[in-house]
C-alpha cells in the first residue's frame, strides 16, 4: 500500500546550483507562500548524479540536501532526449553542455550528430524534455513525481530566453521555441487546472496537486 502524500509548508531547500533552474522553482513555488533558500545560499555541495533515470538523480539530490540542511529538500534532475540520438543527451545533457564548453556549444554539437545520423527533417528531428522532482524530508520521506513535454529539434536555435536547450525545442502546437517563450508562457500553471506546457511545470503540476494543495 502506497503511503499518503505529505503537504509541504514552510521553508524547503531548493537544492540546485543552477541559476535558471533555482529562479524557475522559485517562481513555481511563490504562489504557495513557500519559503525557498537554495543549496549554494546554504553553502551544501553537489551529490555525485549516480541514478540510471531522472527520478534517481532527482532523489539523490533532495536527500542529500535534506540531511545537509534538516529541512524539506525540493530538487529537480531533466534533461533533452533526442530521438535520432537514442535518447541522448538525456540524462547527461548538463554534462555534454560542461564538456562542449557551454550550451550554445552542446547544442551545436547535437545538431552535427544528428546531421551525421541523416535527421535533417520532419520526424526525424523529434524530441522530448524531460523533468522529474523529488522532494525528501529529513526523516527519509520522500515524494516523486515526472514530466515530459514533446516536440522538435531547430536550427538555428531562436531565443534567448530560459537557459539550457530551450532555444533548441520548439514544443508541438506551438511556433515558437522555450527560447522565445517568457516564463509565464513556458511554466505558468493553467488557472482552469489544463495543462502545463514545460515538462519541469507539468511535474509541478503534480507536485502542487498531491503537495501543496
Amino acid at each position: 500500500m502506497s503511503q499518503p502524500h505529505r503537504k509541504l509548508t514552510g521553508r524547503v531547500v531548493i537544492a540546485t546550483h543552477n541559476a535558471g533552474k533555482l529562479r524557475e522553482m522559485r517562481e513555481l513555488l511563490a504562489p504557495y507562500g513557500i519559503e525557498a533558500v537554495s543549496a549554494g545560499e546554504l553553502g551544501l555541495g553537489e551529490p555525485d548524479e549516480t541514478g540510471d533515470t531522472f527520478i534517481a538523480n532527482a532523489q539523490i539530490k533532495a536527500e542529500a540536501a535534506a540531511q545537509a540542511a534538516r529541512l524539506p529538500a525540493f530538487a529537480d534532475d531533466s534533461g533533452l532526449c533526442v530521438d535520432a540520438l537514442g535518447g541522448d543527451p538525456g540524462l547527461y545533457s548538463a554534462r555534454w553542455a560542461r564538456e562542449a564548453g557551454d550550451f550554445p556549444a552542446a547544442m551545436a554539437n547535437v545538431h552535427e550528430l544528428m546531421h551525421a545520423k541523416g535527421a535533417i527533417s520532419g520526424a526525424q528531428r523529434r524530441a522530448h524534455f524531460v523533468s522529474a522532482l523529488a522532494i525528501a524530508w529529513p526523516d527519509g520521506h520522500l515524494e516523486t513525481f515526472e514530466g515530459k513535454v514533446f516536440g522538435a529539434i531547430v536550427w538555428p536555435p531562436r531565443g534567448d530566453l530560459g537557459f539550457g536547450y530551450d532555444p533548441f525545442f520548439q514544443p508541438d502546437g506551438h511556433a515558437r521555441t522555450f527560447g522565445e517563450m517568457s516564463a509565464q508562457e513556458k511554466h505558468g500553471i493553467p488557472a482552469d487546472g489544463s495543462q502545463a506546457l514545460s515538462h519541469r511545470a507539468r511535474a509541478f503540476q503534480s507536485l502542487a496537486k498531491a503537495c501543496l494543495g
